[in-house]
């Protein structure tokens, strides 16, 4: 017995689902470095907020001491 057909269709559905899945955050590549970008940014400011209140913290801990 012959499955050519079978996966014929099997490739059609997979090619069909890939696709589906390149369009689903629907940004070109510009735009989406640019996200990217953003939200390396925003980490960045938050990181060095915490890294500020941890120093503030821990010179508060030593200054009780």
């Amino acid at each position: 017995m012959s499955r050519g057909n079978q996966r014929d269709k099997a490739r059609e559905a997979n090619l069909k689902k890939q696709a589906a899945m390149k369009k689903a955050h629907g940004m070109s590549g510009s735009e989406l470095a640019k996200a990217k970008e953003i939200a390396a940014q925003r980490m960045r400011e938050k990181q060095a907020a915490a890294d500020a209140r941890k120093a503030a913290q821990a010179q508060a801990a030593g200054a009780k001491k």
